[in-house]
């Protein structure tokens, strides 16, 4: 058997999107800035994927920018920020996604902001009245704080601190990486001045993605050589991936409700599978709370064979993650587990689901986790 448990790192794409995106790769292959009929045509598909795009977060088309993912779309935000709106100042947490911790730290290094840094509390959870307080000292600040942790879940209390950054007129950028596609966002009731995201992350494809910029937000070109993206961003566009991202868009938002019920009720399932057969299993972040739906963290009991677990784990062909995908292959262990001070003896297995998993996968990997962990059937 073959189980997927990933899905935080990236997602199956969805058979609709597919069939979407071929037309663009056989029939429709005209460059979006050609002004003949192959140019025109694919130019009229980019700005329909913009119109849709723009229809589910309740904003203008004018303010959506596609980009080549999350990673690029949250540089963008942060140094343009610093760039072209003078800000000195940027507020964040420790348990941020590297794309925005690494870009910072180099700002930093350069001398041109320096960084203030949330307290967290023992589950994760940013301290919101530490959030006031850092915002009451002034400054051109810049918030950039994720809308779930890719790790752990947790939720962002978007709403609040959108609340926060207007009273002390701030800005205010989210990643929302994990939770496009998973949540609905009306970004006229929640302004945001900035939002990133990625499509591989609800069934789309790799390499797409898009920023939102509030259109009172005036910021200068990010990449440079053409006048694509109304000159934001020059390089001819990634048509397909752009087609792939507004269908996956309309097919998540089509079944949003059932998907939700869905996957969380797999997710409740596991934990409580997880408590039935394995003594003395945590989770990390509070995945019965304020959590993203689509992830669990666990904390499994120490082993001599805890640097294995992953690794035997893939051996019964079940894939997951010992963190994010974007530092798997690194030593230095999580940094989010770090941050929210989590027993790093003990060894955590992220664990993401899908629409297209089951509950028979579930007692497979739970099952295969348990013999794994060499825990005996009669301790169950």
């Amino acid at each position: 058997m073959k189980v997927y448990f990933d899905n935080a790192a990236t997602t199956p794409m969805d058979p609709e999107v597919v069939e979407a995106m071929i037309p663009f790769m056989k029939e429709h292959f005209g460059n979006p800035s050609s002004i003949h009929s192959f140019g025109r045509q694919t130019r009229a598909a980019i700005e329909n994927a913009r119109k849709t795009v723009a229809r589910f977060l309740h904003v203008s088309p004018g303010e959506i920018f596609f980009t080549s993912g999350g990673t690029e779309s949250n540089n963008m935000a942060i140094q343009c920020a610093v760039r072209d709106l003078g800000v000195d100042t940027i507020i964040t947490s420790p348990i941020e996604h590297h794309a925005v911790l690494h870009t910072i730290e180099v700002l930093v290094e350069e001398g041109k902001v320096r960084v203030k840094m949330l307290r967290l509390d023992p589950k994760g959870f940013i301290d919101l009245a530490h959030l006031e307080e850092l915002l009451k000292e002034g400054g051109k600040i810049l918030v950039s704080l994720m809308h779930a942790n890719n790790e752990i879940g947790n939720l962002l209390p978007l709403k609040k601190v959108s609340e926060l950054c207007s009273k002390f007129e701030a800005f205010f950028h989210t990643d929302t990486v994990q939770t496009m596609g998973h949540y609905t966002f009306n970004l006229n009731e929640v302004p945001v001045d900035f939002l990133s995201c990625a499509a591989h992350k609800f069934h789309g494809p790799k390499g797409v993605g898009f920023i939102y910029i509030n259109s009172r937000i005036k910021v200068h070109p990010f990449i440079h050589g053409g006048s694509q993206e109304r000159n934001m961003r020059g390089g001819t566009e990634n048509l397909t991936g752009i087609i792939g991202l507004a269908k996956a868009m309309e097919v998540a938002y089509g079944h949003l409700n059932e998907h939700q019920a869905h996957v969380q009720e797999l997710k409740s399932y596991m934990i409580l599978k997880l408590k039935e057969q394995i003594p003395g299993v945590n989770f990390n972040g509070d995945p019965e709370g304020s959590s993203l739906y689509t992830v669990l963290n666990v904390q499994l009991p120490s082993t001599p064979n805890a640097e294995m677990l992953i690794f035997n784990l893939d051996i019964a062909g079940v894939a997951c993650s010992g963190g994010s995908a974007c530092t798997s292959g690194s030593n230095v262990g999580s940094h989010v587990l770090r941050g929210i001070h989590s027993d790093m003896n003990r060894p955590s297995i992220r664990f993401s689901f899908s629409k297209f998993n089951t509950r028979d996968e579930v007692d497979y990997v739970v099952e295969k986790l348990r013999k794994s962990l060499g825990v005996p059937v009669e301790s169950r």
